[in-house]
């Protein structure tokens, strides 16, 4: 039982951190990206809350926490993995 829970949590602990990682890079593209001027513009004539590239980076860092989340729940399962008998 112990092997399946250390092959499990090693799956879940790469899964889950390559999927935050790519999600971060996503939310964070954007901003390092000069988007179109005209674009820019009718944004930032919006309030804060309903402009489309703070929700859209919102969505993503959420998504991505919740990918680290299932991470760490698979650093988790090795550890209990590894210390049961």
């Amino acid at each position: 039982m112990s092997t399946v829970l250390i092959v499990c949590g090693f799956v879940a602990a790469f899964a889950g951190s390559w999927r935050a990682f790519g999600a971060v890079r996503q939310a964070l593209g954007p901003l390092v990206h000069d988007g179109d001027p005209t674009r820019t513009a009718v944004e930032a004539a919006r309030p804060f809350v309903t402009r489309y590239r703070v929700r859209l980076f919102a969505r993503r860092v959420v998504v991505s926490i919740g990918w680290l989340i299932v991470s760490l729940y698979g650093l988790y399962l090795v550890a209990v993995g590894s210390a049961a008998p």
